[in-house]
């Protein structure tokens, strides 16, 4: 029995399968941990693939509207997620570990404090919240994000944490000079060790 659950929150347009190899990777060094990667709840209008929430029409100022509006179907695919891994209810065994869209809905879950999560890893996110941070005391996260990112600017995920730190989170930042929308080796090798990390404590 795995003493922990890490659910992998992919991108825009793309699918569970995109990050499910970090959990085959990550296998070894996380030994007790089982791990999930979900398709996201709706088609992507463009293309093949998932999403969390509509792009179409998005700006700045309705984006945190489409996030709030995500979390029952985001909310659900992960209870459905623990009750399948024996994890029902047991939200402080969970870390959610997003990517670009899922980050935003991971940073969201945060934020909210919905849950009282065990971790939170985002590469190349961003904070979609325009209300009150009340995040749980006790959920440390980790952001990661490349400075040469063309989609999601790395100082999104530099202005999510002075907020996150602000309103009491534990959290660590890694910023990659040379890395753009992506989850880099080095990246990736961190988060197993904060995740790691999390479990111990």
């Amino acid at each position: 029995m795995a003493k922990a659950l890490v659910i992998f929150l992919h991108g825009v347009g793309s699918n569970g399968d995109d990050l499910a190899v970090l959990g085959q990777h990550w296998a070894s060094l996380l030994p007790d941990v089982a791990f999930a990667s979900p398709n996201a709840p709706y088609p992507f209008e463009h293309g093949m693939g998932y999403q969390w929430f509509s792009l179409n029409g998005v700006t700045v100022e309705n984006r945190p509207a489409r996030v709030r509006e995500a979390r029952a179907a985001f909310d659900a695919t992960l209870q459905q997620l623990m009750a399948q891994h024996g994890f029902t209810d047991a939200w402080d065994k969970v870390i959610l570990v997003g990517f670009s869209q899922g980050s935003i809905m991971a940073l969201d879950a945060l934020a909210s404090g919905r849950h009282p999560l065990a971790g939170v890893v985002a590469f190349s996110g961003r904070l979609a919240f325009d209300g009150a941070l009340t995040p749980q005391p006790l959920t440390p996260a980790l952001l990661i994000h490349g400075h040469a990112d063309g989609v999601i600017p790395w100082t999104e995920s530099e202005s999510a944490a002075l907020r996150l730190k602000t309103a009491g989170v534990t959290l660590e930042t890694r910023f990659e000079p040379a890395t753009g929308h992506t989850i880099s080796s080095q990246g990736a090798m961190q988060a197993a060790a904060f995740i790691a990390q999390c479990l111990q404590d």
